[in-house]
């Protein structure tokens, strides 16, 4: 089955371009946040370019809904690249302690230099960046211990640049999530469609949830044949199509004639593996494993 094509680049992701290479001076390191589950998919490479030499520190957010191994891999293999890299979920809370002490490892020097001149203490500033819904407004949420900024499950909620104070010496602009112009590689698309950074509303959610059963089968046969009561002998050899629709039938989503209403199978598939019902899952492993 082949893959749908997938982009998305509206208005507004040109404007957050703009808007943080406006505001690069005004802060000391970014924070970029990208989903565990997709760590390749998720990452933006024009935030790189834009960034230049300012230091920053790279969350993994969503670890709680990834692979426990495949995190801890990924966080070895960016380290190795010279990446400052801290796992983290902001549902659980689970490594938001770490980040502030990370921060000032990051930025040893500056913070030297304000004690030497007798500013100790002085706050220092972030940019959170990321591609839409990678959780950047509920990490800011987090570090506020409050909730400051509004938080929904779908890309596009943070429209505009906002500063927040934190209780940690830290100081946050929150940035609009960016997506980049072009995927060159179509399953960066699917990831990306897959974890819910992309808008359901502009795509086909019923290929998209048959490439994704085409996937998970492939991936974690056992994780899918457990949650939906199938023998993995019998869907090894099955396409994304004849899955889905054997999935819907056991869940009894039926429409007249006993066909698969593959409508409420697709929302409900995608539904279930955003938040883990089907189990921890990453989707791509780091390169040259």
């Amino acid at each position: 089955m082949p893959s749908q094509i997938i982009q998305w680049f509206p208005g507004h992701m040109a404007k957050t371009r703009r808007l943080m290479q406006e505001n690069l001076t005004k802060v000391d390191i970014l924070i970029e946040v990208l989903d565990a589950r997709i760590p390749a998919s998720s990452r933006n490479p024009e935030i790189h370019r834009i960034a230049g030499q300012k230091p920053m520190l790279t969350l993994l957010n969503k670890a709680g809904l990834a692979s426990p191994t495949e995190t801890e891999k990924w966080t070895t293999y960016l380290k190795k690249t010279g990446d400052h890299v801290c796992a983290v979920d902001c549902v659980s809370g689970d490594g938001i302690k770490k980040i502030p002490d990370t921060i000032r490892e990051v930025l040893t020097d500056k913070v030297e230099r304000y004690r030497e001149k007798g500013m100790e203490g002085r706050r220092l500033r972030a940019m959170i960046v990321g591609i839409p819904n990678v959780g950047k407004s509920s990490l800011i949420n987090r570090l506020c211990g409050s909730g400051k900024t509004k938080v929904e499950n779908r890309p596009g909620v943070t429209m505009t640049k906002q500063w927040v104070g934190t209780d940690i010496g830290l100081d946050l602009m929150d940035m609009p999530g960016v997506l980049w112009p072009k995927f060159d590689d179509p399953i960066v698309g699917e990831n990306l469609a897959f974890t819910g950074a992309i808008k359901d509303q502009i795509l086909d959610t019923e290929e998209l949830a048959m490439q994704l059963c085409a996937r998970l089968n492939k991936l974690c046969p056992d994780l899918l044949s457990a949650r939906y009561k199938l023998d993995q002998n019998e869907i090894c050899d099955l396409d994304g199509y004849d899955l889905l629709a054997l999935i819907g039938r056991k869940r009894g989503m039926l429409i007249s004639g006993g066909e698969t209403d593959f409508g409420r199978a697709a929302n409900m598939l995608l539904d279930e593996f955003r938040h883990a019902v089907i189990g921890r899952i990453t989707l791509e492993k780091p390169s040259k494993e």
